[in-house]
């Protein structure tokens, strides 16, 4: 299979008609083989626009809906960018081609392994992966410029939303009532505003359901 013309072919019929226009996005998507984050009886469908399913709840995104996230976050190269989640590692390799560092949090010690080792197979040393509660972020390294989420979530923990620098942006799926809508979060003068930009249909990750209620 011709993984390169794949690659074009994702930016041709999913990226760019979806008013993806960022050149560092759209030459990350180009370069970086989503291929090597897929598992190998997988890689003939690495590129299709849906989610790929790694096991235990866990995926990677939708090329499309990693690309238009990345670019309502208006990323800039001197960033410093926090991954709520690695998964493969697919997302945080393209984050990484647009940024100066990213700290992506993986509880998965066998995803972030598999990970590690593809991001180091592209030559990507900018990729810090650390164990952690999801939920919880990792702010001992914060705060960041970019906050993004690797999977939709029902809310955004207010732990992870204080990690936010000022004149920060976060991005995520948030899932109301079973539908997804891409968020966007900004920090000016230590206030946090919300944005919602685009329908999405990616799954919660795990952990990050809704909490149920009880009807009497």
């Amino acid at each position: 299979m011709d993984f390169a013309a794949a690659r074009q072919n994702m930016v041709d019929c999913q990226i760019l008609p979806s008013n993806v226009d960022n050149e560092q996005i759209i030459d990350a998507m180009l370069a970086v083989p989503r291929e090597a984050f897929v598992p190998t009886e997988m890689a003939s469908i690495a590129y299709v626009d849906e989610v790929l399913a790694l096991g235990q709840g866990r995926f990677v995104m939708e090329p499309m809906v990693i690309a238009r996230l990345l670019q309502e976050a208006s990323l800039r190269p001197d960033d410093v960018a926090l991954s709520i989640g690695c998964a493969s590692g697919y997302a945080v390799a393209v984050l990484a081609k647009t940024v100066n560092t990213v700290v992506a949090v993986e509880p998965d010690k066998q995803l972030a392994q598999k990970a590690d080792q593809a991001l180091s197979n592209l030559g990507l040393d900018n990729v810090a992966i650390v164990d952690g509660d999801l939920a919880k972020g990792n702010a001992a390294q914060g705060p960041y410029d970019v906050i993004f989420f690797d999977g939709a979530v029902s809310q955004v923990p207010d732990e992870i939303a204080a990690q936010l620098a000022e004149g920060g942006r976060l991005v995520c799926i948030v899932h109301h009532n079973g539908v997804g809508r891409a968020q966007l979060t900004t920090c000016h003068g230590g206030a946090l505003s919300n944005r919602e930009v685009f329908d999405a249909g990616t799954p919660l990750l795990p952990g990050f359901e809704a909490e149920q209620s009880f009807v009497f």
